[in-house]
């Protein structure tokens, strides 16, 4: 499993020019990203106080406790915003969140090592694992569904997968 934080969303630059930023949620529920506060960067910065104020195209426009410029917003552009595992809601147990799949080792149901998750694509039709195989440069797409990936043991730090024919 990963650290005790998750990314929950990110700072996609000034929303005018009062100190309004333009905030993605990353959340299933877009506007809970709100309630997962305080919110922590890489650089450290907490904010606690976080207030959706309207909608964008790609997500929310809000104000954010500390940033209260347009040259602070601006600066923040493209900072993912980390909330604390323990803020987060449970899942059910098909349900995982990205940050723990990220590293596993997906193996095949005879035990051969496929490779390790590098991310976790979702481009709207379904969470799709990147895996890098062992000793490649480049990257295999395994859907993330429960007849390709059957197995996802978190304590055990490995997936079983059942691929397509051919795919690795």
């Amino acid at each position: 499993m990963s650290e005790n934080r998750v990314v929950v969303g990110s700072l996609a630059g000034a929303f005018g020019v009062k100190g309004e930023v333009r905030l993605k949620s990353y959340c299933s529920d877009p506007e809970a990203i709100a309630r997962y506060t305080p919110l922590t960067t890489d650089a450290g910065q907490i904010f606690r106080v976080i207030v959706i104020t309207g909608q964008t195209p790609n997500g929310f426009s809000a104000r954010i406790e500390g940033i209260d410029t347009k040259e602070q917003a601006d600066a923040l552009k493209g900072t993912a915003l980390w909330a604390g595992r323990e803020r987060l809601p449970s899942l059910p147990d098909d349900e995982y969140y990205h940050a723990d799949l990220i590293g596993l080792t997906v193996f095949d149901s005879g035990g051969v090592v496929l490779g390790r998750v590098k991310t976790v694509l979702n481009h709207g039709a379904g969470d799709i694992l990147e895996v890098l195989p062992p000793g490649a440069v480049e990257t295999v797409l395994l859907p993330f569904t429960q007849a390709i990936v059957p197995t996802v043991d978190l304590q055990q730090g490995r997936i079983v997968a059942d691929p397509p024919e051919g795919l690795f």
